[in-house]
């Protein structure tokens, strides 16, 4: 979603201060695991908003819900952000990013293009578990 800047680069006279407010964590259980419930992350950068969740409904509803305090527009699945590509495999479930496009870039801008290519300590498919 893209939200209408008008106000962006006003400037503001006072000092603003925030707080996280009062039981966002719990003191020992920061990194817990919620199994079960719906999920959405609302991943702000400038004017751009991305919405990934586990959830069509509640996902609507909060693009209705930003909408009506923005003005903003929906600009539907999300297959790039900041250079970033993102790819889904539904029907497994799948959910990823890569910068394979800019690697290439790269190696193009060194004429390096044509070069070995080697694999990663990690690799492509490795399903972590603890």
């Amino acid at each position: 979603m893209d939200v209408k800047t008008t106000f962006l680069n006003g400037f503001v006279e006072e000092e603003i201060y925030i707080d996280q407010p009062e039981g966002f964590t719990v003191v020992g259980e920061e990194q817990k695991k919620v199994s079960g419930s719906s999920v959405l992350f609302l991943v702000l950068y400038v004017d751009d908003i991305l919405l990934i969740g586990n959830d069509i409904k509640m996902l609507g509803d909060t693009k209705a819900w930003l909408s009506t305090k923005f003005s903003m527009k929906d600009l539907g699945e999300a297959s790039y952000i900041l250079g970033i590509k993102i790819f889904r495999g539904r029907s497994k479930m799948i959910l990823g990013m890569t910068r394979n496009s800019y690697v290439e870039k790269v190696l193009k801008g060194f004429k390096m293009e044509h070069s070995k290519r080697g694999f990663l300590s990690m690799r492509h498919g490795v399903k972590l578990s603890k």
